[in-house]
């Protein structure tokens, strides 16, 4: 039976948000699936109940979704509504972020309706009487985090949603200090969403507003400047490559994203040879059409930047994902015609070691802070322990990592990662930066080549100096995260399998927030840590997805043996484990 006799309160509802709507198209879309839903269409129904079962909500970063017409999913009236809280946050008096600036810049990536939701922004901004800099479309978001001290101003909005599927976009939100949204200025926004009401109301500035200015190359210009010119980076001289190393046979994939013209400046303008263009991936594609899912840590999402990589005989292949803010690099494997593809850990591991190896004649090198979060590997730990400089250990996000030298008096941030392939290096960007991370990952391949030495053979002196550390991860699917969570926490395992528990932290147990150095209290968040004799298990639900995401690490030291010796230890541990581990998962 149709929506109009079973369903009149959602049809009520759904006829009220088409009255609201600012756009046609969407208004369209919504009264189509009630005629099919009076019609009888059962997957017009199901449609209908999920798209007005909740609404998006301001979250981590912002607002995440699939594109398409309602209060959960990502389209002008939610960007409408997010953008007039993010105005009334800006401009309130008792604001957690409030200062006497009262402007935004304005960003979007090349996902589809991206520059229509900037110019959704940019009018309610404007209507609200902030003053709007908008950047050239589409653009990479380390650009926009960028632009946001740059420019000096009070918030920076980007539209991308990342490495997401190609139906999705995103409504990211930056602070003043250039940094992603934290606590408890995204509950505040998220409230101010919640008592909105009708959207007709809000007043929206046309597009020729004078409170909107529309830059150019500018900003890309003085961004490219500090992060791979004379004027920086902030880690001085470290993207110019060493002497007779400028001649890399780079193999490079902009995965139908932004970064792609971006990247060749940076590479250029850092004294690197062009290199080889992955051709089918190099321009903004909204469909992403050659790439199942648009992630490079995805299986298969490198396989054509590879085959060009075995054709041509190449050094080094990096891959940015479509907002280039995230990097993946494969390096050839010794002696084989294949290619091994580094971790988020592994790469982490790197350049950590690197980048405190070119900044150790700086001026007061003790003060140099590297940071990753609790769920990735501790061997960056180590490597800084080892240097005698500053670590800290955060909560899962950029936002906090970037921040991770705020609270230490005269630390100064080198380095920063998360497994998941975001790299911060120095602080030109407070965020993920895939150009700084590529810049730095020339150098260092340049750097080994010139010494007769390869990455792998980097990679493989610091697991000698430091002990093997494996790496891997297991998710369990729930729709119940949290009830997971508290059987866990009620019931905890004293082993996963052969492997013994030798201590537990709850880090919901834990004071404060957002991040630790060198060993102190701070962390709060829903995450246990489950150590072992020889690793760790860490366990958290996913903020994005219906996921239990479980992060395993397993340390074998190389003293008294050969480091393949140790690496088959190692390796053998992972798959018992791993299999307890989904046993365990699978029980509660």
């Amino acid at each position: 039976m149709g929506l109009v006799t079973d369903e009149a309160g959602l049809r009520r509802t759904v006829e009220a948000w088409i009255a609201d709507d600012p756009d046609e198209s969407d208004r369209a879309e919504l009264r189509g699936l009630l005629d099919e839903a009076d019609e009888g269409v059962t997957d017009a129904v199901a449609e209908l109940r999920d798209r007005f079962a909740d609404r998006l909500h301001f979250g981590t970063a912002g607002l995440r979704g699939v594109v398409a017409a309602g209060p959960n999913r990502m389209n002008r009236a939610v960007v409408r509504a997010a953008t007039a809280a993010v105005a009334g946050w800006l401009l309130a008096p008792d604001s957690s972020s409030r200062d006497a600036r009262a402007d935004v810049v304005v960003g979007c990536d090349a996902r589809h309706r991206s520059a229509e939701f900037a110019d959704e922004v940019a009018g309610v901004l404007a209507g609200a009487g902030i003053a709007v800099h908008m950047l050239p479309r589409p653009c990479p978001t380390p650009l926009l985090a960028f632009a946001v001290r740059y420019l000096g101003t009070a918030a920076g909005v980007m539209i991308t949603a990342s490495h997401n599927p190609a139906a999705d976009n995103g409504y990211k939100l930056y602070l003043g200090d250039g940094a992603q949204v934290i606590p408890p200025a995204d509950a505040e926004i998220e409230k101010r969403i919640a008592a909105l009401g009708p959207l007709a109301p809000i007043p929206v500035a046309p597009a020729g507003s004078p409170l909107v200015t529309r830059h150019g190359d500018e900003i890309a210009q003085a961004y490219l400047a500090a992060v791979a010119g004379e004027a920086g980076p902030a880690i001085a001289g470290m993207a110019r490559p060493p002497a007779g190393g400028a001649g890399l046979r780079v193999v490079y994939t902009a995965m139908h994203g932004v970064a792609g013209q971006l990247m060749l400046r940076a590479m250029r303008l850092a004294g690197f040879g062009a290199p080889h263009l992955v051709a089918a991936q190099a321009e903004p594609d909204p469909d992403f059409p050659t790439v199942a899912f648009p992630n490079p840590e995805e299986p298969g999402a490198l396989d054509l930047a590879l085959a060009d990589a075995r054709r041509l005989g190449a050094d080094l292949v990096i891959a940015s994902d479509p907002d280039g803010d995230r990097l993946a690099v494969a390096v050839p494997e010794p002696g084989a015609a294949g290619w091994r593809v580094l971790t988020g850990d592994q790469m982490g591991a790197l350049l950590g070691a690197r980048l405190l190896a070119w900044t150790a004649d700086q001026a007061g090198p003790q003060a140099r802070l590297v940071a990753s979060t609790v769920v990735s590997s501790t061997l960056l730990a180590k490597i800084a322990d080892a240097a005698g400089v500053r670590y800290a250990e955060t909560l899962t996000g950029f936002k906090w990592i970037a921040r991770a030298a705020d609270g230490g008096p005269g630390a100064r941030f080198v380095f920063g990662y998360e497994e998941a392939l975001g790299y911060a290096v120095g602080d030109v960007v407070r965020d993920k930066d895939g150009f700084g991370a590529a810049l730095a990952m020339l150098r260092l391949t340049a750097e080994a080549r010139v010494q007769g030495r390869s990455v792998l053979d980097v990679y493989d002196e610091l697991e000698r100096a430091h002990g093997v550390h494996l790496t891997a991860q297991v998710t369990l699917r729930t729709a119940d995260q949290a009830q997971v969570m508290r059987r866990l926490r009620a019931a905890p395992p004293d082993s996963f399998g052969a492997e013994a528990v030798s201590g537990l932290t709850d880090l919901a147990a834990e004071g404060g927030a957002g991040s630790r150095a060198e060993g102190g209290a701070g962390l709060r968040a829903d995450v246990l840590v489950f150590r072992l004799a020889g690793g760790r298990v860490v366990l958290r639900p996913s903020g994005t997805e219906p996921k239990i995401k479980c992060y395993i690490e397993i340390i074998e030291p190389v003293t008294g043996r050969s480091l393949a010796a140790a690496r088959a230890a190692a390796t053998g541990r992972l798959a018992p484990l791993r299999e307890a581990l989904e046993a365990l998962l699978a029980a509660v």
